[in-house]
């Protein structure tokens, strides 16, 4: 039996195209993706959000797929397998540590849209807008509710990854992923049918240039690489279950177009019902808990009834979008304790799920609970997203890169972009241009304004 058949491998080209995308498709795309579309001039914005998605991500996520497949091991081993030794063995364990950290703190916030879904459905989550923000000051600084909803939420995702690849996060996506799309096409639809969401789709749609500048395109390029969780290993990991006629190029292009798509479907479902009201979507973090909760009473004032679909069906959106990328956050944990202790993957899913839920535990209670629980000045939670985004994700796309264009050998990386010569390679030279050059030096663009620098 050879190790890849025993480690497990997804069952088809559609399992592996939606568990991927899956990965990278989250909050990152309902949530982050229309906020900063409202502060960055909406369509410019996204016209250039798609530029860095297929010129500069795609290249990265076929560089982390390289080094997946080839190993058909967990991160940390298929990064030290082609390092033979030398210092580029870190970046595994960089993405190990990184995806941990990041399915921690995540799981806080997917708990609370578990909480918002729990109100809506109840039809609690209802007052003018001193109510609704008080509401969330007072549910996330609770002890405990928030700490419970966070803990559920990594054992929602336990149990699914440690089912394995095939029956636990391929069949998942399956039913996930389509569910997901259907809630948001409803969604879009609802919204774009209120009196004067026109506005709203315009702002998304029709480009501006004139609000472009350097600050933008970095926003846009530090977008792609959030939300193709490029730098977290989870590629390379998933990556190390495809089967050898897996078109990594192919594959990378498809995922994009998921992605991207439901990107601005998100637009077009938070901006049309925004507009409609008055309200301009570019709130940040807080667009979520605490903006779109009026928005949706406003706006479908007249029709209690389809108001309360529309914020039952909406926070269902947001919980199954947090689960498909905390299950693949899950997953590069398991498969490395599983296959560097040499344990059982259920023994292994264990580790990563204690490990989480003390850094879930601590980063719920920081945000209200016991306000003295800081690092650096911030809250535990925000810490950790600050950790990762602006420093380890950067750092694991930015070394991935540099290893893949110049360490590893230009023969195995030209047999694993044609499948061993079974398709064109007409593209590796440029596909190695960008991962050796231009990704780089952008990411590195990227990393030196998140800090202030540029």
């Amino acid at each position: 039996m050879s190790e890849h058949h025993h480690r497990g491998s997804f069952g088809s080209k559609l399992g592996i195209i939606l568990a991927t995308a899956g990965s990278a498709v989250g909050l990152g795309n309902i949530w982050r993706f229309p906020y900063m579309t409202g502060q960055n001039g909406g369509a410019a914005f996204i016209v250039i959000y798609l530029v860095c998605v297929f010129l500069l991500g795609v290249p990265g996520m076929v560089a982390e797929f390289v080094v997946g497949r080839h190993a058909s091991s967990n991160a940390a081993r298929a990064y030290s397998l082609l390092a033979k030794g030398t210092p580029w063995r870190v970046i595994g364990y960089i993405g190990v540590f990184t995806s941990m950290i990041i399915l921690g703190f995540y799981a806080v916030v997917a708990g609370w849209c578990l909480q918002y879904l729990m109100v809506s459905l109840l039809g609690q989550l209802h007052g003018d807008a001193a109510f609704v923000a008080d509401y969330f000051t007072r549910f996330s600084s609770h002890p405990l509710i928030p700490v419970g909803w966070a803990l559920l939420f990594i054992l929602l995702t336990h149990f699914v990854v440690v089912r394995g690849v095939r029956e636990g996060i391929e069949r998942t996506s399956k039913v996930l992923m389509p569910l997901l799309l259907v809630l948001l096409v409803l969604l879009v639809v609802a919204a774009c049918m209120l009196p004067g969401s026109s506005k709203g789709v315009e702002f998304l749609l029709k480009p501006d240039f004139g609000k472009l500048s350097g600050g933008v395109f970095l926003e846009a390029l530090g977008q792609a690489f959030f939300s193709l969780s490029l730098g977290t290993a989870c590629l390379c990991t998933y990556a190390s279950y495809f089967g050898r006629d897996t078109n990594l190029l192919g594959s990378a292009v498809k995922i994009s177009l998921l992605d991207s798509l439901i990107a601005i479907l998100a637009g077009l479902m938070i901006f049309p019902a925004a507009f409609s009201v008055g309200v301009n979507p570019d709130s940040g973090p807080s667009l979520i808990f605490i903006t779109l909760p009026n928005v949706f009473q406003e706006a479908f004032q007249s029709v209690p009834a389809v108001g309360y679909v529309v914020s039952v069906a909406f926070y269902a959106l947001l919980a199954l979008a947090a689960l498909t990328s905390t299950i693949s956050m899950h997953e590069i944990g398991t498969s490395f304790f599983h296959e560097e202790l040499k344990v059982s993957r259920q023994k292994g899913g264990w580790v990563v799920t204690l490990i989480c839920c003390v850094i879930a535990v601590l980063c719920s209670l920081s945000v209200g609970a016991i306000p003295a629980l800081r690092v650096k000045g911030m809250t535990v939670l925000d810490f950790c997203d600050s950790l990762t985004a602006d420093y380890l994700l950067p750092l694991g796309a930015f070394l991935t890169c540099l290893f893949v264009g110049w360490y590893v050998p230009r023969r195995l990386v030209s047999d694993q972009f044609t499948n061993w010569g079974t398709l064109s390679g007409r593209l590796l030279p440029v596909f190695l241009f960008f991962v050796r050059f231009v990704c780089p030096v952008c990411i590195a663009c990227v990393f030196l304004h998140q800090l202030g620098v540029i």
